[in-house]
């Protein structure tokens, strides 16, 4: 359970204001169509952040347990600083794909992850926790908790939210993370 509950907090921090966030944004104010697009995040998401957490487990059977702790520590810290860096967002990610609403989502979205901070944090968490299933439930959770509203309710949130102030508290998380892990009080070694 705290895998699941440790990944749906950090994505759904992480993800405010984040890229594939600006996307749907984009996506429901082009589209106006909601279930489709939300869709579309859902299942883009459980496919992108299923295969990182495979990777992460998969990573873990190769590598012995005191040298993937160092590589989980430093990895969530970099973590910590990379969340603060904002985020670009090119429009033209929003239109790779002219077959539907859905599809566009599914495919926008599904690239738009690829080397993101939410799935580098997706391998590194289930690399952790050596708990694919809710960790990837959790990242996927996270990822719709931020980006649902941002489909739903568009523009009138966007500027409303402390986007920076949420960014703090997902990197001390974060680097709270790394240091727990390096201190040998992680899942993995604990």
């Amino acid at each position: 359970m705290e895998a699941f509950l440790v990944a749906t907090g950090i994505v759904a921090l992480a993800e405010i204001g984040d890229k594939t966030q600006l996307l749907a944004f984009i996506l429901a104010a082009k589209y106006r169509k909601p279930i489709p697009i939300i869709l579309g995040i859902l299942v883009a998401t459980l496919a992108n952040h299923g295969l990182a957490g495979a990777l992460g487990t998969w990573i873990t059977s190769l590598v012995a347990p005191e040298t993937m702790r160092w590589i989980l520590g430093v990895s969530f810290i970099a973590m910590a600083a990379w969340t603060l860096v904002p985020d670009e967002f090119d429009e033209s990610e929003a239109a790779l794909v002219a077959k539907g609403v859905f599809v566009t989502t599914l495919f926008a979205f599904f690239l738009a992850e690829m080397g993101d901070k939410t799935q580098v944090a997706t391998v590194a968490l289930a690399a952790n926790y050596q708990a694919l299933v809710p960790v990837v439930l959790g990242t996927t959770l996270g990822m719709m908790i931020a980006n649902v509203p941002a489909v739903l309710l568009g523009n009138k949130i966007a500027d409303k939210l402390p986007v920076r102030a949420v960014h703090i508290v997902a990197a001390a998380i974060f680097a709270v993370l790394g240091v727990v892990v390096l201190m040998g009080s992680g899942d993995l070694l604990g």
